[in-house]
């Protein structure tokens, strides 16, 4: 049996909008929604001059009213709610490992600032171990029927990340556009003719090399049309560019720690902050 698919709820309309994106992958993935919300704490030397009773309240309660509107708009959808007492990055993180799905919503500063995920949002969408689904509130609704893009780095393993991109295309008839952008050297921008970059020439070796990739994933989902993408120059905006015609985007992200924490890559940065559809963070080794 499948787990739930968690939702962090803090009241705003991005969070309400991740909360209907997740009941509309909760219904073909046979699953339910389950609604948390994590109570920010308070300093110890203000909590004698606020009642703590309110901001509990106000949590059952926004918990409550998001959970009813859900039930009405899916009524055969199980719909939970929890009310987390933990500072909400690891009340989220805690709440993730018990769940097949972590969905947050991100603000949208303006069409060029993008996303602001926010410290809580960065930090929790670099440390959980299942995929993290990030989504928009915005008035360009991702394209119906949009391809399930795949950003591909050939330096770190996909397995992972094709397997939640080809399930989900399954899920949604939709197709699959792997992209692989091959980053040139500071140097190139000085112009082929002074600079010439050998790694023009291996577009069409990257590009059968990624079919190949692709192959067995074909062959266990035949009925999803995969294609691959070769693009030389910046594997941000030209995820960003390809985002808008997508559904979906899915990233990996290594589930490794560093000294500093758990962090995201720039070009996880970018895509984030500026897709205008869900992006889903799939962690790898």
């Amino acid at each position: 049996m499948m787990r739930d698919i968690v939702v962090g709820l803090d009241g705003s309309e991005q969070a309400d909008a991740a909360a209907e994106w997740a009941a509309a992958e909760a219904v073909p993935r046979g699953t339910g929604v389950c609604l948390v919300h994590a109570q920010v704490p308070v300093p110890e030397t203000v909590l004698p001059f606020l009642p703590r009773e309110s901001e509990r309240a106000w949590g059952e309660e926004m918990l409550a009213r998001a959970a009813a509107e859900l039930r009405e708009r899916h009524p055969d959808l199980p719909v939970t709610t929890r009310l987390l007492t933990d500072s909400p990055a690891p009340a989220l993180v805690a709440a993730a490992q018990e769940s097949e799905l972590l969905v947050l919503g991100s603000r949208a500063l303006s069409s060029v600032a993008g996303y602001l995920l926010g410290s809580v949002g960065l930090t929790v969408a670099g440390a959980v171990e299942q995929p993290v689904v990030l989504v928009r509130a915005s008035d360009s609704a991702p394209t119906p029927g949009g391809p399930i893009v795949v950003g591909a780095d050939a330096r770190q393993p996909v397995d992972a990340v094709l397997s939640f991109a080809f399930e989900e295309a399954a899920r949604r008839h939709s197709p699959v556009l792997v992209v692989y952008v091959q980053q040139l050297p500071l140097h190139a921008g000085m112009g082929p003719a002074m600079v010439p970059d050998f790694r023009l020439a291996m577009v069409p070796e990257i590009r059968r090399s990624l079919e190949d990739l692709l192959e067995p994933w074909q062959a266990k989902h035949p009925d999803v049309d995969a294609t691959a993408r070769v693009a030389v120059g910046s594997a941000g905006l030209e995820l960003v560019a390809a985002s808008r015609t997508a559904s979906l985007v899915v990233l990996g992200r290594r589930t490794r720690r560093s000294a500093l924490g758990p962090h995201l890559g720039s070009v996880a940065h970018a895509v984030l902050h500026h897709s205008p559809a869900p992006v889903a963070l799939v962690p790898h080794v």
